[in-house]
């Protein structure tokens, strides 16, 4: 436990910094044990006179101080293990410090840290403060220079922010580089790399006929699986065009892909930093799931070049503004090219796996907190993906047209800044004169809303009542929760399809389809001229992040799920569906699967006039995650035996659909990563993984024989989730092949270990033990602590919650060796704890008792103190 209790840090105690650093030129002498930065800051005071300038530093030596070309006395400053302290600065300064560092010692990768030995940075969020003392806070923005001077032979290849404008040779072996970035930016975007990597280049030639070079560095043998990446961000940088027109700035842009790194990727100004599992992919050693997270990923980081660095957020409390902001972004991006419809349903999947747990535990924050104690701990699915469903939420409500008008006022009036929510949103009331003051609660109140639809049928006068009731839970810190203005897609269904929707008063006929505005906590809606009752079809598209309550008879879900025009409601539909009968099962094993909800899915599985893409997600029952957070008093062995015993039934109640879908979706065609072919891929892939339930072993062989022959990763790795399910002997056979096969690369190996770690065999507490203890697993690199530890504990949820509590034992063991070496991956780790209070009581405990041992860990992390404090409350 920390010697002392860290302190939170408060939005209510924001203050702008009292100096403004105008230029920041950085000198670095790279060495691995002593690697030397001469920093020169020239700024000015802006506020108080007497006002001390505080500097961040962390894991420093501090060599020198001078203040306008005079050597600072101790006297002059004070410092600390956190910071520099200098007192009586002048109105205008120049300010030079010489730090010292190892960066082969820096195990945490935040700041400058080597990688397969290779020099490389990741400043978000307080990283920059490895590297030298710096006012390291997002809204100081300043012009950065770098030279980097280091040994030709070992570090070839010198690369920086902004524009490259000197480089050469110097004695002794050694050469450097200067780059300048001509736009101001807050040290978070900071980036070096250094090192030797082969580099594919290609062009794009931009709205105002300037043409960028584009440069992708990888590891020595990888270039041909960068070809996706570039072509992905040739097409983001044409969409942005097109979409916001927004055009990029710089004279060259830069992505290098390394090993060992915390995130996915990060969007340094000109130099972006990709973790290499979302930058390389080629159809041997990527499935499908790989090139689409590629394209999202390579466009996500490319789109904050405004949403983000052009303008950035004003303290990490706003960091919505960018993170959120920019996930909408990436997301209509993908929409567009993998399909709305079929993307809306991936990114609703994701955000109740990841945020809707997060906002129903002790870890809820609203999408811009109030206070943290660690801010690595506050990139989370509320911020990012929550965030995201603000701005479309905004864009519903306002119109595409106002939405537009908003976003271009927004970049217009606040480029170079580093801004704030009310900022933002003041752009779209000033640019489409709109009120928008009760819609900014949505970033203040943490917590799903639940949102209840009673129906009141009037036959005898045709009208039919809607009324919508609203209620959001308590949170910690939040007990007293207000309306909030929401928007709600609605339609009607009648016995041939959809009807009018003409509002009691109206005159006309009314549209099809209609944004109903839900602001109160009860409100409704009257519609007349209705021959029949209609079924009503409500939150189509997910217009609104919240849990929806409507009753409905399983023939009524069973005819919405191949009826309703709107794709989201149809999957939506087959969810509620399988979800009744789950928790039906839940209580009572014995009970028969419901026969009219299976015949639903193999009709959906056999139905040629739909999407495949679609037929692979709408086929399959909810998650056992989705079910757990149904449940007052989730038992996840129950749960995991209830779909287990509803998937089994499936397969050989519809073994005739699955086998001819099986067989329509085979193909003997070139692999190609377009939303076509991974669309029929995912459906073979899904139906393979139900026939391998057969009782007849059938379904086995097909795997058996599948793996055997496949040429690309997405079928190898379809028959091998499909042989673990099988429960044949065939699966331990086939992970051998495959690690003999795929042992010397590090990314086909973590899926490797992935498998495993998500296996529903009986064993596969015992296999995770075992492959802690493989020469190949290391804590060193995130990639395989998330391929192992990370999977298994927020994967596989019934081996992790066993009942006698050796999964989270495990888990605890695993976070007490890595929270020294990198405390921000285990704070994520702990994060697989977050939902204990809605467990049975006997695993609920023993959670608690696990949270409360590692509180006592000695010289326990802030970053894991604050994960375990406020899990425990």
């Amino acid at each position: 436990m920390p010697t002392d209790t860290p302190q939170p840090t408060r939005l209510a105690d924001y203050t702008p910094y009292p100096f403004a650093i105008e230029t920041t030129d950085l000198d670095f002498v790279l060495e691995p044990d002593a690697t030397r930065v001469r920093t020169t800051l020239k700024g000015r005071r802006t506020g108080a006179m007497d006002a001390p300038m505080v500097l961040n530093g962390e894991n420093l030596e501090l060599v020198n101080i001078a203040l306008n070309g005079e050597t600072l006395g101790n006297n002059s400053y004070e410092f600390d293990d956190e910071t520099l302290t200098i007192t009586n600065l002048p109105n205008k300064f120049e300010l030079v410090i010489e730090t010292q560092f190892s960066p082969k010692d820096n195990r945490a990768l935040s700041g400058l840290y080597m990688s397969a030995g290779r020099y490389c940075t990741q400043c978000e969020a307080e990283g920059f403060r490895r590297i030298t003392y710096y006012p390291d806070r997002p809204d100081v923005m300043s012009r950065f220079s770098t030279r980097i001077e280091a040994p030709k032979d070992s570090f070839p290849t010198l690369l920086s922010n902004g524009n490259l404008t000197a480089s050469g040779s110097l004695p002794g072996g050694r050469h450097f580089a200067q780059w300048n970035d001509p736009f101001p930016k807050p040290a978070y975007l900071f980036a070096l790399v250094a090192g030797g990597f082969d580099m594919i280049e290609d062009s794009f030639t931009t709205m105002s006929n300037r043409v960028i070079p584009l440069r992708i560095y990888v590891d020595p043998g990888d270039a041909s699986r960068a070809v996706y990446a570039m072509d992905a961000l040739k097409r983001s940088m044409k969409w942005d065009e097109d979409v916001f027109g927004r055009e990029y700035d710089l004279d060259l842009f830069m992505i290098v892909a390394v090993r060992d790194f915390n995130f996915g990727a990060m969007e340094n100004k000109g130099l972006n930093v990709f973790n290499s599992s979302v930058l390389l992919a080629d159809a041997e050693t990527a499935t499908d799931l790989n090139f689409e997270r590629i394209e999202s990923v390579v466009a996500h980081e490319y789109f904050h070049n405004w949403t983000g660095n052009r303008i950035t957020c004003r303290d990490w409390f706003h960091l919505c503004l960018k993170e959120g902001l920019t996930v909408f972004r990436d997301q209509e991006f993908s929409a567009d090219m993998r399909g709305a419809d079929i993307s809306r349903i991936k990114d609703v999947i994701a955000l109740r796996a990841r945020q809707f747990p997060e906002d129903a535990g002790p870890l809820a924050h609203p999408v811009r907190p109030d206070h943290y104690l660690k801010i690595d701990n506050f990139y989370t699915a509320t911020i990012y993906e929550k965030g995201a469903e603000l701005i479309r939420m905004l864009k519903t409500l306002i119109g595409d047209e106002a939405f537009a008008k908003g976003m271009d006022y927004y970049f217009e009036t606040l480029d170079g800044t580093a801004a704030t929510i009310e900022q933002f949103l003041h752009a779209f009331e000033t640019a489409a004169d709109v009120d928008l003051s009760n819609f900014k609660q949505w970033y203040n109140q943490a917590g799903t809303p639940h949102l209840r639809a009673n129906e009141s049928w009037n036959a005898e006068n045709g009208i039919l009542t809607l009324t919508l009731h609203q209620h959001t839970e308590p949170t910690p810190g939040q007990n007293d929760k207000r309306p909030l203005p929401m928007p709600v897609r609605t339609g009607l269904i009648g016995n041939n399809g959809p009807v009018p929707m003409t509002l009691d008063g109206e005159t006309s006929i009314g549209p099809v389809e209609r944004i109903l505005v839900l602001e109160q906590a009860e409100q409704s809606w009257c519609f007349t001229g209705l021959t029949v009752r209609p079924l009503v079809s409500l939150l189509r598209g997910f217009s609104a992040p919240v849990h929806l309550e409507q009753e409905r008879k399983s023939g009524e879900r069973a005819r919405l799920m191949t009826s309703d025009p709107d794709l989201f409601r149809r999957w939506e539909e087959a969810q509620s569906y399988g979800l009744e009968v789950l928790l039906t099962l839940v209580k009572d094993e014995n009970t028969p699967v419901d026969s009219a909800y299976l015949d639903a899915l193999g009709a959906l599985a056999s139905d040629t006039s739909i999407e495949p893409a679609f037929a692979a997600l709408v086929i399959m029952p909810p998650l056992e995650s989705t079910v757990f957070q149904h449940m007052p008093l989730a038992d996840p062995g129950r749960i995991h035996t209830a779909r287990e015993k509803l998937l089994n039934t499936f397969a050989n109640t519809q073994k005739s659909a699955l086998l001819e879908t099986f067989n329509r979706t085979r193909s003997t065609e070139p692999f190609s990563p377009d939303a076509k072919g991974a669309g029929r891929r995912a459906l073979h892939g899904t139906v393979l993984g139900l026939l391998a339930r057969l009782k007849d072993n059938q379904g086995t062989m097909l795997a058996a024989d599948i793996f055997t022959k496949a040429d690309n990763m997405t079928q190898s790795l379809a028959a091998l989730f499909a042989l673990d399910r099988s429960g044949s002997a065939l699966f331990d056979k086939s992970l051998e092949a495959f690690y003999n096969q795929w042992k010397d690369n590090p990314l086909v190996l973590d899926k490797w270990f992935s498998v495993q770690a998500a296996s529903i065999r009986l064993d596969s507490l015992d296999r995770v033990e075992r492959l802690l203890e493989h020469p190949d697993f290391t804590h060193d690199n995130p990639n395989r602590v998330r391929s192992l530890i990370g999977v298994f504990s927020q994967g596989n949820q019934h081996a992790f919650h066993a009942a006698d509590g050796r999964g989270y034992a495990l888990l605890a063991r695993q976070i007490k060796i890595i929270d020294p070496l990198n405390p921000a991956l285990a704070a994520r780790l702990l994060g697989a704890f977050e939902s204990w209070r809605q467990l049975e009581p006997v695993r609920s405990v023993l959670i608690k008792n696990t949270l409360e041992d590692i509180l006592k860990t000695t010289d326990l992390s802030p970053n894991s103190y604050e994960m375990a404090s406020r899990q425990l409350g």
